[in-house]
């Protein structure tokens, strides 16, 4: 019989019992297959399965661990993964019509590591085409709901991920982060995630076009329903790829904190060029006054010493730099009659995005120098703070809206039509400097929308962001499944 806390329960209980034999890994299979047949329907979050095998491999699970065999730290664990990252023997798309056919040969590497660390892959999640929207739809599979309110975005580009998850439909994912991927749909549908530090997990295996080339600022992380859980996948993913780890290991360094007292917290709320709708500042200013109350040191406004407007701005021509790739050479032609090869001052995203589009490779190197002096600014800053806590986007989460293209798109802040562009400055300020962002619910708006808040750390301080989240879980602000899928 299933565990009475499914679907609901972290990953981390859910291999309790397992592993304590008071479930078995058919059973907690059976009952998100359940899930997904009963609740699917509503949010479109999962969009691809593979039943039978995963059945065999839960059966094959339970025979070993009664045989005294465990496999590894995710034994007999049903979990999705973001249908970006190859499965062997199931569709990798994109959200790509033209690709419907395209059958991946093997694993991605990040997706063959769970899979050796016990973990049983029945399915994969929801992308917006290309992974490029913060709202999930797509010719070929169609629109994901989010699960709080499904006439609203779950967020992109891991949106059916974050919607499996906030519906009880899985019981772990797997994601990516270039824009907030990870965190912008954690944050509007009320679960964890954790963007790493870059190049700390391999993204092979992760590709529409059979790109080997590890791509600039992408990341993979885990998603859960529970801090403690993001924690547990990361140390399954995270290493080189095959010929890096030939060579070389990752040693995390160990987490800043043991507790909040004491800790040095930088706080940013608001940003002239990203304003704050007042719903995300209200529960941002309860946050701040729960880990002042635990005795961190708060730091308001903190930043470091560059212009945030530059920050923003090479973000974006790295962001689109990188993504250049996706595009097919007539588009980029194209980009180059419309703006020329110059690169200006303009933070204006249509435009800077196609300049980095079609900029020259010396142009890139100046902005590559940029990023790098703004590492060099933040680890100067790290030395006198832990953290930085700071929204992940402008509002709770927007209405489907498929009307215009995602730069063109308004949301409404503080009863002011903004572009909704604008809020990858929250994404872009851990992106470009390799930084770690873990992704948490800390409350929701009036309405009952759920609100995230990100932290951010040094690089290589994934431990310090992630346990920080564990213990505002533990004493403040849990995950709350949405009313409509909590029976």
């Amino acid at each position: 019989m299933p565990h009475p806390a499914l679907p609901f329960a972290s990953a981390t209980e859910i291999l309790a019992a397992i592993g304590g034999r008071r479930l078995s890994a058919r059973d907690a299979l059976e009952h998100y297959l359940e899930r997904v047949h009963k609740y699917n329907p509503i949010v479109n979050a999962v969009v691809v399965q593979r039943i039978d095998a995963a059945r065999a491999e839960a059966d094959a699970a339970d025979r070993d661990l009664k045989a005294g065999v465990l496999r590894g730290p995710l034994h007999g664990l049903p979990m999705t993964v973001k249908e970006s990252f190859d499965v062997a023997g199931l569709p990798t798309t994109w959200g790509l019509a033209r690709f419907a056919k395209h059958t991946a040969a093997s694993d991605a590497i990040a997706v063959r590591r769970l899979r050796s660390a016990g973990a049983i892959i029945f399915g994969k999640t929801n992308v917006p085409t290309l992974l490029a929207d913060w709202q999930t739809y797509n010719d070929l599979y169609g629109t994901t709901n989010n699960p709080w309110d499904v006439t609203r975005s779950p967020g992109g580009s891991s949106g059916g991920a974050a919607a499996a998850l906030a519906a009880g439909l899985t019981a772990l994912e797997l994601g990516t982060d270039i824009g907030a991927s990870l965190r912008n749909p954690a944050h509007y549908c009320g679960v964890y995630s954790h963007k790493p530090t870059y190049d700390i997990v391999t993204l092979q295996g992760h590709t529409v076009a059979g790109l080997v080339a590890e791509p600039d600022l992408n990341v993979a992380g885990p998603m859960s329903r529970s801090a403690r859980d993001l924690e547990l996948a990361l140390d399954v993913i995270v290493g080189p790829d095959d010929i890096d780890a030939q060579a070389w290991r990752l040693t995390l360094p160990a987490s800043r904190a043991t507790t909040l007292a004491g800790l040095r917290v930088a706080i940013l709320l608001d940003a002239p060029n990203a304003p704050v709708d007042a719903d995300v500042g209200r529960c941002l200013d309860e946050l701040v006054h729960f880990l002042s109350r635990q005795g961190a040191r708060i730091a308001l406004g903190a930043w470091p010493e560059f212009d945030r407007d530059e920050m923003h701005r090479t973000y974006l021509r790295l962001l689109r730099s990188a993504t250049s790739r996706n595009h097919s050479s007539s588009e980029v032609e194209q980009y180059r009659t419309e703006v020329g090869p110059r690169l200006t001052d303009s933070l204006e995203y249509w435009r800077t995005a196609r300049e980095a589009m079609v900029m020259t490779h010396r142009d890139w190197l100046g902005v590559n120098e940029t990023r790098h002096k703004l590492r060099r600014a933040w680890q100067r800053f790290f030395q006198t703070h832990d953290a930085l806590v700071c929204p992940v986007a402008s509002t709770a989460a927007v209405r489907h809206d498929h009307s215009q293209p995602r730069h063109a798109r308004l949301i409404e802040v503080n009863g002011h039509a903004n572009p909704s562009i604008d809020q990858l400055f929250w994404a872009g300020i851990a992106t470009v400097a390799y930084l770690p962002a873990t992704a948490m619910p800390i409350g929701c708006t009036l309405a009952g929308l759920p609100i995230g808040a990100q932290i951010i750390g040094p690089q290589y301080g994934d431990r310090t962001t992630l346990e920080i989240a564990k213990i505002v879980e533990r004493e403040y602000y849990e995950f709350v499944p949405p009313p409509e899928f909590a029976r």
